[in-house]
């Protein structure tokens, strides 16, 4: 599916144009582009209606970015977002920065957002530097495992990167470095 964002209906009524590959007279294939644009996505101004369907509430702040309403939407939008989990919000937070594009409704957005934008920034930055953590923790058991030639099973294996607690990895660590087998890395006597 080909998805097309517009700011102004012109533009989104071209784009709705089905595109055409192949010979002129005989056309192979032609796409449908499923356009999204002020003419067609509603201003979601109201906060719980903006948590009730947040992807919606984004296209709604896109496409009506150059609209005089652009404020009550994005406050709209703002609230639903300290509503929710902070992972969802920070992935819409900043889906609705780059949407809005060199428009001065970005501005008003990060004006907004505020110290609020920053913080989801930060928590996704950590929340990935996290998951490498364990990644990298969990490779590294492994591999002094294999170099010591410890055969290690399916399960263990899964086990160990599986697991998302950096302090039980950071014991398992340790205990691989003698463990005579996969299993005595995981004792618990």
């Amino acid at each position: 599916m080909l998805l097309v964002v517009c700011r102004d209906k012109g533009t989104a009524e071209w784009a709705a144009e089905p595109i055409r590959i192949g010979l002129e007279k005989h056309p192979s294939l032609a796409v449908y582009p499923l356009v999204l644009g002020p003419h067609n996505v509603p201003m979601v101004t109201d906060a719980a209606r903006a948590a009730e369907d947040l992807p919606m509430a984004v296209f709604s702040a896109i496409t009506h970015s150059n609209d005089h309403d652009i404020a009550a939407i994005l406050d709209a939008l703002a609230e639903a977002l300290r509503a929710t989990d902070a992972d969802a919000a920070a992935v819409f937070a900043e889906f609705t920065e780059a949407g809005l594009g060199a428009t001065p409704a970005r501005e008003l957005w990060r004006n907004l957002m505020g110290t609020g934008l920053s913080h989801f920034r930060g928590f996704v930055a950590e929340s990935f530097r996290d998951e490498g953590r364990l990644e990298s923790r969990g490779e590294d058991i492994l591999r002094i495992l294999a170099v010591r030639g410890v055969a290690v099973p399916d399960e263990a294996r899964q086990r160990i990167t599986d697991c998302k607690d950096l302090a039980v990895l950071d014991v398992w660590f340790e205990r691989a470095v003698t463990a005579p087998t996969a299993d005595a890395v995981f004792d618990e006597s």
